[in-house]
């Protein structure tokens, strides 16, 4: 039995508080994206742009690395401990992170230890992340009400979108603003220490969180290597969450914290214009993936899981070879919100359904688990891209990724169910 007897307006505010944070990690993620450019030039002089840029998305890459040692990690602690215990200290550990990369000064000031403090920073970043939006998922899923399971943990990555949003609008003040100069010079640290004066706020918000009941009322809380023995244990469902995962993080690191990167060093449009598309695309999610949510606790998971992956199977790249055949602002825009379609109906059904096929014993650790390790890969999105279109000249190469990413998806799905010893809630 579920804690479902609060108020609406006691559940509203729980919810609120507990994506507050699931907000400050997206936001420093998508700041990172966004101005990875800038970025690269301020810590990674190279010889070229390319490598610069390169040496800028792989230290955006390496937080990803981190994620599944604090999955491992801080998602005992929160098996064990409580879920308002570890979010309370993710919360912290992204603090640091946050302002040790918007406070380091630039390579032309203190050399080699420029960049070495960014990826340590990224790294802190990382391994908060990787038990963040588990344990958050997690939470929304306790506090759910009976058949609205789907509804709830979508405020997870609806969070995320405004977070998503509000990074394009400041982006896209700062280019319109400033000249590009001045942007790569100092202007691309505004953004970093807007995320450093919201911290405070989170911290205000999250502090003030309830345990869940259902976790409150377990009698036994298994100990961190209860929970690493039963996660190995458990490692067929893991592997189907990280394949049906992976769909997840391609897809939205591909709308989102490449989108600006893409549409100005690929396409070769203005900073504007890639962040007003940007900006769209989190406004888009932010929509669609409540609805989808809530679609999924009338229909079920599997239906929205297996339509939206094959969906992406097919389109993803002839979508972008049309984009890339004739590039404008309206073919870029169309393009990203029919990824974002696809994102949201696939990903709104799929949180939940990964919350459901993880023993609730070990719900955090082993949701957090396959989400992170998907991630180490979905995060290189970035990266990844920006090479593969370096390497074969095909603009439309991000379309190919994301199909491929698709196909693991849908296998991930045929074959998870049988593997999950939890009953799947509808």
């Amino acid at each position: 039995m579920q804690p479902n007897l609060a108020p609406p307006v006691s559940r509203l505010k729980s919810v609120v508080r507990v994506t507050s944070g699931n907000f400050l990690e997206m936001y420093d993620f998508m700041v990172f994206g966004y101005f990875s450019a800038a970025i690269g030039r301020a810590y990674f002089p190279a010889s070229s742009e390319f490598a610069s840029l390169m040496y800028s998305m792989l230290t955006f890459a390496v937080g990803f690395l981190m994620r599944p040692l604090g999955a491992i990690f801080l998602g005992a602690y929160v098996d064990h401990l409580g879920r308002r215990r570890g979010l309370l200290l993710t919360l912290t550990l992204m603090s640091i992170g946050t302002l040790t990369i918007a406070l380091v000064p630039a390579y032309s000031s203190i050399g080699v230890l420029a960049p070495i403090l960014v990826v340590l920073g990224r790294m802190c970043q990382g391994f908060s992340a990787g038990v963040e939006l588990g344990g958050v998922s997690v939470y929304l899923s306790e506090i759910a009400t009976p058949g609205h399971k789907g509804f709830y943990v979508a405020w997870q990555s609806a969070s995320q979108q405004v977070a998503v949003a509000f990074a394009a609008v400041l982006g896209y003040a700062i280019s319109s603003v400033l000249a590009p100069e001045d942007v790569s010079a100092w202007g691309w640290r505004i953004p970093l220490l807007v995320g450093c004066l919201i911290i405070p706020f989170v911290f205000l918000l999250r502090r003030t969180l309830q345990e869940t009941e259902e976790f409150a009322r377990r009698r036994h809380h298994p100990t961190p290597r209860e929970i690493y023995a039963s996660v190995f244990a458990h490692w067929r469902v893991i592997l189907s969450g990280v394949s049906m995962v992976l769909m997840t993080t391609v897809c939205f690191y591909t709308i989102t914290a490449y989108t600006p990167t893409y549409g100005r060093s690929i396409l070769h449009f203005s900073d504007g214009e890639a962040l007003l598309v940007t900006l769209c695309v989190g406004i888009s999610n932010f929509v669609w993936l409540p609805v989808m949510g809530a679609l999924s606790d009338r229909i079920g998971r599997r239906p929205l899981l297996l339509l939206f992956s094959g969906l992406a199977l097919l389109t993803a790249y002839p979508a972008m070879s049309w984009l890339v055949g004739g590039a404008t602002f309206e073919r870029l825009l169309l393009v990203e919100l029919w990824l974002s379609f696809l994102f949201a109906g696939y990903n709104g059904a799929m949180v939940v359904h990964l919350t459901e096929i993880v023993p609730s014993a070990v719900r955090t650790a082993g949701f957090s688990v396959a989400y992170s390790l998907a991630t180490t890969i979905g995060g290189a999105t970035p990266a990844l891209a920006t090479w593969l279109i370096h390497t074969t000249g095909d603009r439309a190469m991000p379309g190919a990724w994301l199909s491929a990413a698709a196909v693991i998806a849908f296998a991930g799905i045929l074959v998870g169910q049988r593997w999950s010893s939890a009953p799947v809630e509808a």
